[in-house]
């Protein structure tokens, strides 16, 4: 008997690779159909799966016929060929369509053809998901006497199992995808109801702490100081304060003490009078009459001079003001959350900052952590400022390597959380692929000297233990596959085998 040419091994390969991905299964699934339908040289393929919850099988992909008459078929469980090799999982083949009874021609393959070229061979091949039939590969080819298909059934069959498991990871993957989106949209609805802080990133204690106190103060119209080093997110918590308290609805005005020069403060904190100094034309309304009923936030309190200081001191006390040039006292119902990176107490000590305002100031304190000392948080605030600037700026980027994050928690962050922002947007901006490796952040972090991370380790040791990053990151992408690992480090599955070996990597654990 003629044997039916197969394709070669490398169209194996191809259809690996094509099924590798199956975030657009739909896609990929099309792309392979194509590659077996040109490898048989056959005239019509298609792939049947369940559509949702029915139990029916349609058409996920087809080469060769009609869109109409793919987009109405139906095939029910033992109806017709196709049907009842997706009941049974067993394998069907039919040397001459036209002899077949059971061969229903729902497409149109046969009919309307020329009657010499009406004559077609028909295989179809269970897809299996789970050790179950979940659909059908089947292809039409040319008759041609005497033909042997054991080969080509084997062969369609292998097809057919790669498909499946592609079905499966991407089942796997969307139910994962559906459980994380609720599990994400419960917790920011549980963190929002508790805390009111959906910007603020980290659960280390020290944070914990930070929402407790966050909890405990919103609500009423306390004066709340935040203490904490430059870049900590205190700017994050004042607005937490303001947006979870009754106040939410009305202004929310911010001034920075250390921007505004002496000579202006006063009169954009109280606001001046038309002819109080040469250039006042008009009322100008100072920052806490526009925060009347609302949240003034007052942040780097500590750059107050001495002077704006008694004036801040009397509002605190009487909740009235007299602007700049003005008689009359203006009233207003403000709430003031204050911020400072200075310690307050030495200064009080030194005499730069009056000991009866820091007593008002002080009635709630809120302290926010350095990064140092909540290094728990950091792969979280990580993986958010990549995905934030990744969108921001058009680029790829979807994680971190390892190795990046061992750079990222090994470094002390003087700068705090900003730094980290600045570091990763950089990161972003020059990583050329989808993972942010060591290399891509910044010379300082990767400096010995700056980051504590003097070498303990000798070449050898430091060489495998990039090799086993590579080899981690490769198994891990192919979720264990040897061979798509291999084929994604440019090497031999024997080699990367070997390495894997001696390294300890058990590749096994990575299968989905």
């Amino acid at each position: 008997m003629k044997s039916l040419a197969l394709p070669a091994l490398s169209t194996l390969a191809e259809l690996g690779e094509t099924l590798g991905s199956p975030l657009n299964l739909r896609a990929s699934m099309r792309e392979a159909l194509e590659t077996i339908v040109e490898s048989f040289r056959a005239s019509t393929g298609y792939v049947a799966l369940p559509e949702g919850e029915e139990a029916e099988l349609t058409l996920a992909a087809w080469i060769g016929a009609s869109p109409s008459s793919a987009a109405r078929l139906r095939i029910r469980p033992g109806e017709g060929i196709a049907g009842r090799v997706w009941k049974s999982g067993k394998s069907v083949v039919v040397p001459q369509v036209t002899k077949e009874p059971l061969f229903l021609d729902r497409l149109g393959l046969v009919s309307g053809r020329r009657p010499a070229a009406r004559e077609l061979s028909y295989l179809a091949v269970a897809i299996p998901v789970g050790g179950k039939p979940a659909g059908v590969l089947a292809l039409s080819l040319p008759y041609e006497k005497e033909r042997d298909f054991a080969g080509a059934t084997e062969f369609l069959s292998i097809a057919a199992s790669m498909i499946g498991q592609a079905l499966r990871v991407s089942r796997l993957m969307e139910t994962e995808r559906t459980r994380l989106q609720e599990e994400n949209r419960q917790l920011k609805e549980q963190l929002s109801e508790r805390y009111g802080l959906p910007n603020v990133i980290g659960t280390s204690h020290p944070m914990q702490q930070v929402y407790e106190k966050v909890a405990q103060a919103a609500p009423a119209s306390t004066t709340v100081l935040i203490q904490g080093e430059s870049g900590t997110g205190k700017e994050l918590v004042a607005h937490a304060l303001h947006h979870g308290s009754p106040r939410a609805g009305r202004a929310f005005v911010k001034v920075n003490c250390a921007a505004l020069p002496e000579s202006l403060i006063e009169s954009e904190l109280f606001g001046y009078e038309p002819g109080a100094f040469t250039g006042a034309q008009a009322l100008k309304k100072g920052r806490f009459e526009l925060a009347d009923g609302g949240t003034l936030f007052l942040d780097e309190v500590g750059d107050l001079s001495p002077a704006t200081q008694v004036k801040l001191l009397r509002v605190l006390q009487e909740r009235e003001f007299e602007r700049l040039g003005g008689v009359r006292p203006v009233r207003v119902d403000v709430r003031l959350v204050a911020a400072t990176n200075r310690d307050l107490s030495e200064m009080m000590g030194k005499g730069t900052f009056r000991e009866d305002l820091f007593y008002r100031l002080n009635v709630f304190t809120i302290f926010m952590p350095p990064l140092r000392e909540r290094k728990p948080d950091l792969p979280l605030l990580a993986d958010h400022f990549v995905e934030k600037y990744a969108a921001r700026h058009g680029k790829s980027v979807r994680r971190i390597s390892t190795s990046a994050i061992d750079v990222l928690m090994s470094y002390h962050w003087p700068g705090n959380v900003r730094e980290l922002e600045n570091c990763l947007e950089r990161a972003v901006l020059v990583c050329d692929g989808g993972v942010i490796h060591a290399h891509h952040l910044p010379p300082t972090l990767q400096t010995a000297e700056v980051s504590g991370t003097l070498p303990r380790q000798s070449l050898a040791e430091a060489l495998g233990a990039f090799e086993k990053d590579l080899l981690l990151d490769a198994l891990k992408i192919s979720r264990g596959n040897r061979a798509q690992a291999a084929r994604l480090l440019r090497t031999t599955e024997r080699i990367l085998s070997y390495r894997a070996q001696k390294l300890g990597i058990d590749a096994t654990r990575f299968k989905g």
